[in-house]
């Protein structure tokens, strides 16, 4: 692929990426489309046109991007940014906190190419969130002694 091809793409992909509204929602999208058995991140839509090698360079590109710009919000817009997703999922946000609380969907959420103390800083940071939301939100803790 010729650089101004994988410019154009690249330019494509960001504007579906924005169209995703927060950086949150955009993490969890990216997060979506890799295999959890290959780690390869696939999209059948843009392979069709620059075939899966093209799209796991892409997506695990922004992948990293998307989490690493994350990591850089402070705790307050990290929380507005969890608040949005969780107002856009259907279901009841008490039951879908309590869920987030217990089971950690978000723990495949992590680029494989991040750095351990990205990862720590990932977890520590969304936990320190949600629990800001639970308490905010009176749900039960998950932690019985506290």
């Amino acid at each position: 692929m010729t650089s101004e091809k994988r410019a154009m793409l690249a330019e494509s992909w960001r504007r579906t990426l924005e169209g995703l509204g927060t950086v949150f929602a955009r993490l969890a999208y990216l997060a979506s489309l890799r295999n959890v058995n290959s780690g390869a991140y696939e999209h059948f839509g843009l392979a069709q046109r620059v075939g899966a090698d093209e799209v796991d360079r892409l997506i695990r590109l922004s992948h990293l991007e998307v989490f690493q710009q994350w990591l850089c919000f402070g705790l307050e817009r990290q929380k507005e940014e969890v608040e949005s997703y969780f107002s856009g999922l259907e279901g009841d946000r008490r039951e879908i906190l309590s869920n987030w609380l217990h089971l950690g969907p978000y723990s495949g959420w992590v680029p494989a190419e991040s750095r351990d103390v990205e990862r720590q800083l990932f977890f520590t940071d969304l936990e320190a969130v949600l629990e800001l939301i639970r308490a905010e939100s009176g749900v039960a803790s998950r932690d019985p002694d506290s």
